[in-house]
């Protein structure tokens, strides 16, 4: 790590400000903002970029104690990095002070606040640490905060900010012998299946990676392709593959499958994690809307979303996004549902399922499906899976949300469901 800490905390003011200011989203903005970082460096913007997004309402409470009138989004972001390292990672004051101003100094638009910052991450080091976890539990943007308070209530919201809080443990969907790899990695096997590893680690460094005997997924992602239950020889679509996760459980199963993305480079990476796995699938760049092939016994439809299931992956999203993308988001998943249910061969099946939070993104979703397309129904017992509980199945599907398991790590939030074609 560089002598000072000044880069990797300058990566991250940078990361911070493309999120804040510009709605760039983390994945898009790494490894290239930190590629010519050393190793330690890299990991340590990351972490600081994501420990920040996490705790930023808190960190933001903090300051208004200090600061009168908000200022620009550069400085503050500075000033919520400073914070975060007094409070959570109980960084030495001299290192954080100086770091901040650093880098505020080197800005010419704001070095005139160099001041301001100096000043208040001092008296931040003074009162902050033993102030920070008296303060309530951080709250996601209030875009975003409404509408799940008026989906779940506030209770529910309030417990679902605590699952983000915490962040998530390391899933692994195994190709065989779950229990022995579970013992291997030192990790427990789910009801679901999954394999759960608790603590840091770097992935590609953990046994059974490089093999392909193994891939990272949340336990709840890998329901959808559980219920979809392919079949050997069955013709089996893939919609929205990338980036492979649920093309590998349905390739495990024996079953033809084609994987179809509009994006070339998502695919590649599709391509890339079956080469490792030794798991086949036909891969296909293209349109959702516009692919013909009408002779499939089962599609699995992981449609674009908000992505409001996985907060506690991805902190950046909520302040990234505003909402303003919905309706055109819950558009085209409608049209892709009509779609791929005119793919489906008569008597076939497909699930729909979205990682969102947003009941307009799931159960309204079906209701509405359903209605423009007479004589298809939903199957509730293609839900009914070992370790789902039945609290979580509603009259249109099954829903997780990332306050389940509370005592064992939770799990991202999703909604997916079974339609059945007539014959």
């Amino acid at each position: 790590m560089s002598r000072s800490g000044l880069a990797p905390r300058r990566a991250a003011n940078h990361l911070l400000n493309a999120i804040v200011d510009d709605g760039a989203l983390l994945s898009e903005l790494l490894p290239k903002s930190v590629e010519k970082l050393p190793a330690e460096d890299r990991a340590r913007a990351t972490r600081l970029t994501v420990t920040t997004l996490r705790w930023m309402d808190r960190a933001d409470r903090i300051l208004g104690r200090h600061v009168q009138k908000k200022p620009p989004t550069k400085v503050m972001n500075a000033l919520r990095l400073g914070v975060v390292e007094l409070c959570v990672d109980g960084a030495a004051a001299h290192g954080v002070v100086n770091a901040a101003v650093d880098i505020v100094r080197a800005d010419r638009d704001f070095n005139r606040m160099s001041g301001l910052v100096n000043a208040v991450l001092r008296k931040v080091a003074g009162s902050g640490p033993d102030l920070w976890e008296k303060l309530p539990q951080p709250q996601i943007p209030k875009w975003l905060r409404k509408p799940l308070i008026s989906d779940f209530g506030k209770p529910t919201v309030i417990a679902l900010e605590t699952a983000h809080a915490a962040g998530a443990p390391l899933d692994i969907t195994v190709k065989t012998d779950v229990d022995s790899w579970a013992e291997r990695l030192n990790g427990t096997v789910l009801t679901f299946g999954s394999v759960r590893v608790t603590g840091s680690t770097q992935v590609t460094a953990l046994p059974g990676f490089d093999t392909g005997d193994w891939w990272v997924q949340d336990a709840a992602a890998a329901l959808p392709a559980q219920i979809l239950a392919a079949k050997p020889g069955e013709r089996v679509l893939d919609l929205c593959a990338a980036p492979g996760g649920k093309t590998m459980q349905l390739a495990m199963t024996g079953a033809d499958v084609t994987a179809l993305d509009i994006s070339k480079t998502r695919m590649t990476r599709v391509e890339q994690n079956l080469e490792r796995t030794g798991l086949n699938a036909t891969l296909i760049v293209g349109d959702v809307l516009t692919h013909n092939d009408d002779s499939f016994d089962a599609i699995l439809l992981d449609a674009p979303c908000s992505a409001t299931g996985t907060l506690r992956r991805h902190p950046d999203l909520p302040y990234a996004k505003d909402g303003s993308d919905f309706p055109k988001l819950f558009e085209l998943q409608e049209n892709m549902i009509d779609q791929a249910l005119r793919l489906l061969k008569p008597g076939g099946r497909m699930v729909f399922c979205t990682c969102s939070l947003l009941i307009d993104e799931g159960e309204e979703q079906i209701k509405d499906a359903i209605t423009r397309n007479p004589g298809f129904a939903v199957d509730l017992s293609a839900l009914e899976l070992p370790g789902i509980n039945p609290d979580w199945i509603n009259e249109f599907g099954l829903r997780t949300r990332p306050d389940y398991w509370p005592d064992c790590g939770g799990m991202d939030g999703f909604f997916m469901t079974l339609l059945r074609k007539p014959a």
